[in-house]
């Protein structure tokens, strides 16, 4: 297994000043680049102008993309939001139902019909003819 020997051990002078010159090289290469776009020299407002409506498009994207992602967000709360109702109103039919279930039995009826002085009947109807007379 190769073994980094420049991280674990000390660097010579030697590559202690390749790296500073390379890192001075990357250090000057990004100075000419911001001062190339940055000046008022007529070929980089050229450029710049000539790209402002690529620039205007990007920026278009990204808030596309933020509102895009804030609407998504609050989608996703309502629609967490609307679950929870859902199972607490699925809770509530349930208990009333069961609730109403055991007040629409015939015991309970009986005991709510007896506080009002009704009783139950013990005989069966009975059924009532009539007679129709001719004229």
């Amino acid at each position: 297994m190769a073994r980094n020997r420049i991280k674990n051990g000390e660097l010579s002078e030697e590559v202690q000043e390749e790296m500073s010159d390379e890192l001075e090289e990357k250090v000057e290469e990004t100075q000419n680049f911001l001062r190339s776009v940055f000046s008022s020299n007529p070929l980089s407002t050229y450029l710049v102008t000539r790209n402002l409506p690529f620039i205007a498009f990007v920026a278009l994207l990204g808030l596309v993309y933020i509102s895009n992602r804030h609407l998504a967000e609050n989608t996703v709360r309502r629609i967490d939001r609307l679950g929870k109702d859902v199972k607490e109103l699925g809770w509530d039919y349930k208990s009333l139902h069961a609730e109403l279930m055991k007040l629409t039995t015939q015991t309970e009826i009986a005991k709510r019909a007896d506080t009002l002085g009704l009783t139950e009947r013990t005989e069966p109807p009975i059924k009532i003819d009539l007679v129709k007379k001719d004229k």
